[in-house]
């Protein structure tokens, strides 16, 4: 009995012995396993995705700061600064960061000032912005100002000083329309940095061109970003730089354009609406590009008031329009020299031929009339231009017919973009049979009549040209028949070594003209100066110009008289003028036009006389703005 018990006690202990192993196995098992676990993630972390995590780890501890580079400088042809940069701290709030911004703004406003336009363009670039940018809500902060928001930085998270680069224009309005202006960056901005894949070097930066050549000259203008390492605490907070790639300056631009001349011109037209296009025959290089009314540049560089922007845009006389190269205006009797050349080049007239003017035309049942009651008698084509009689051209245009008319005059530039080197230039209109059929839609609008192509031959009917395109016109007779493309920048400057690209000139086209039948145009443009239409305005120039008055109707006052004092101003011709000097070897070439300033030797005439007083014998003006001078006995 007693050994049957320890039998079973026996057994007992190697069952409980058995269990206790497979536990320990069970236990070493799971020991194992996890152990190769851990060490296959260990080894999947610290050797495989070693790099992946280093470069996480570096992440949370380094930064990448971008370092907007310095915009380049914009000088004329003399050197004469047009745009610079300066460097001013800016009260910058990030929305995303604040938690109550109307708060924290009322707050600061109990340190520093912050004006309700402050406010009010804060809350514009707020809804143009994406809400992790820092906005500026207070701009060109004094040192006194910087110090006070230094000590309660503590205060206001989201809301920090930052040191930034303004774009100044030191010359106002000077120019405003050849410069342009440059804004915060919106879509469209990013959409044309996308195509041009160069958003890398875009971060960091709020500005970019919006207009002129601020905006063509955008990716020569802004430079290379350059960064800085800067090691961060948990807080986000920057410790210490720890590596610095230097930003690189942008190119420098030199410009054709001669400021003195350009503030003389913009000083003559007063508060007159209009433009001037002087060019260099021999280069294509714009000495002067005028708009007027003109704009101030430097409104749009903080963010443009809500306010400054509503007036630009409701101001009758449309500031904003750059009218030099978008503004198309019939080109009145300034045609009639391109004319006379047809004629001599397509065989229709010789010089000599003369013809009687009785004071009108009739053709198809139509009484076209000339601009002098009873007519100037014998014409040729030398008294044509220097006179401007109508009657010589209503003929003259009826014998060339509309389509060689449009054939010779397409070359000049007539009709087309220029290509000038900043955007918005307008192609005007050099009507054609081809032309009328694409330009309207009913079949009966799309035929043209022969009675039309009358008053084409004056510069009236469907004719409309910007007055670039006339001035690149006058350059290239000027320049017997060599044409260059218009262009505003000289040379562009590398920032890094200093080297020069030149804008080089390049005649787009040689005319086929023949150089006698050029000099019979030029020498009755001289004599318009001398003795015809233009010589008030000219008495006593001390050189010799040719030039061309002519009259724009803006309004048909069917059959009425004009009197120019009647008819509101805004329904008055337009005065047009295009000249060149010296008439020898010329040096400049222009067109003005002063919007419904009457006839072209009583308002453009005077101004273009300033214009080329300066710029051929250094000549200021005495007064300020040109008054009318009185029209004279011709109103061409």
């Amino acid at each position: 009995m007693a050994r049957r018990h320890h039998h079973d006690s026996f057994h007992h202990q190697d069952s409980d012995l058995d269990r206790f192993r497979f536990r320990i196995g069970v236990a070493v098992a799971l020991v194992l396993i996890t152990f190769t676990l851990l060490f296959a993630r260990f080894f999947w972390l610290q050797v495989i995705q070693h790099d992946y995590y280093t470069t996480r780890a570096e992440g949370n501890r380094i930064s990448l700061v971008p370092i907007v580079p310095s915009r380049g400088t914009i000088v004329d042809r003399n050197g004469a600064v047009m745009a610079r940069n300066y460097s001013a701290f800016t009260l910058e709030v990030t929305p995303a960061k604040v938690p109550d911004l109307e708060a924290s703004i009322d707050a600061l406003s109990q340190l520093i000032e912050i004006q309700a336009k402050d406010r009010k363009r804060f809350k514009k670039l707020m809804d143009e912005s994406k809400n992790f940018e820092s906005i500026p809500l207070r701009t060109r902060l004094t040192d006194k100002e910087v110090a006070i928001i230094a000590a309660h930085r503590y205060r206001f998270p989201g809301i920090e000083v930052k040191a930034r680069l303004f774009r100044q224009y030191p010359q106002g309005e000077l120019a405003s329309h050849a410069l342009g202006y440059i804004g915060r960056i919106n879509d469209r901005d990013i959409e044309t940095i996308r195509k041009a894949e160069a958003e890398a070097n875009y971060k960091g930066t709020d500005h970019f061109g919006k207009s002129g050549l601020e905006q063509k000259y955008e990716f020569h203008l802004h430079g290379q970003t350059g960064y800085e390492e800067v090691e961060v605490d948990a807080a986000g907070r920057a410790v210490r730089s720890l590596a610095r790639t230097p930003p690189i300056p942008g190119n420098n631009l030199t410009l054709t354009i001669d400021t003195k001349l350009q503030a003389i011109v913009e000083q003559a037209f007063g508060e007159r609406r209009g433009a001037l296009v002087a060019i260099e025959p021999s280069s294509g290089g714009v000495l002067a590009l005028v708009s007027t009314p003109t704009f101030d540049p430097n409104l749009f560089v903080d963010g443009i008031r809500s306010d400054d922007w509503e007036m630009l845009n409701t101001d009758p006389d449309r500031p904003m329009i750059n009218r030099a190269i978008y503004s198309a205006y019939p080109p009145g009797s300034t045609f009639k020299p391109y004319m006379a050349l047809a004629a001599l080049e397509l065989g229709k007239r010789t010089a000599q031929q003369v013809m009687a003017d009785p004071g009108y035309f009739n053709f198809g049942g139509h009484t076209f009339m000339d601009d002098k009651k009873g007519g100037h008698g014998p014409v040729d084509m030398y008294k044509s231009i220097v006179q401007s009689c109508n009657t010589y051209y209503y003929a003259l245009a009826n014998d060339l017919g509309i389509d060689n008319i449009a054939r010779f005059m397409a070359p000049l530039g007539f009709g087309s973009r220029s290509g000038i080197d900043i955007e918005g230039e307008s192609e005007g209109v050099l009507p054609s049979q081809e032309w009328k059929k694409r330009r309207f839609k009913r079949r009966e609008q799309q035929k043209w009549y022969a009675g039309e192509t009358i008053s084409v031959g004056i510069g009236q009917g469907y004719n409309a040209y910007t007055p670039l395109q006339l001035a690149q016109a006058m350059a290239a007779i000027a320049n017997d028949g060599v044409m260059f493309r218009p262009h505003l920048v000289k040379h562009i400057t590398d920032s890094r070594n200093g080297e020069k690209t030149q804008i080089e000139p390049e005649p787009i086209r040689t005319l086929p003209l023949k150089q006698q039948n050029i000099d019979t145009i030029k020498r009755a443009m001289v004599g318009v100066i001398k003795e015809g239409t233009g010589a008030r305005a000219f008495a006593g120039a001390e050189y010799e110009a040719g030039g061309k008055t002519g009259t724009a109707q803006v309004y048909s006052l069917k059959g009425s008289t004009y009197n120019r004092e009647k008819v509101k101003s805004e329904l008055r011709d337009h005065s047009i003028f295009i000249a060149f000097a010296p008439a020898d070897k010329p040096t400049i070439a222009l067109a003005v036009l002063v919007e419904n300033g009457g006839f072209g030797a009583q308002s453009a005439a005077p101004i273009a006389r300033m214009a080329l007083d300066y710029y051929l014998l250094g000549k200021k003006p005495a007064g300020a703005a040109v008054e009318d001078s009185a029209a004279g006995d011709e109103n061409e």
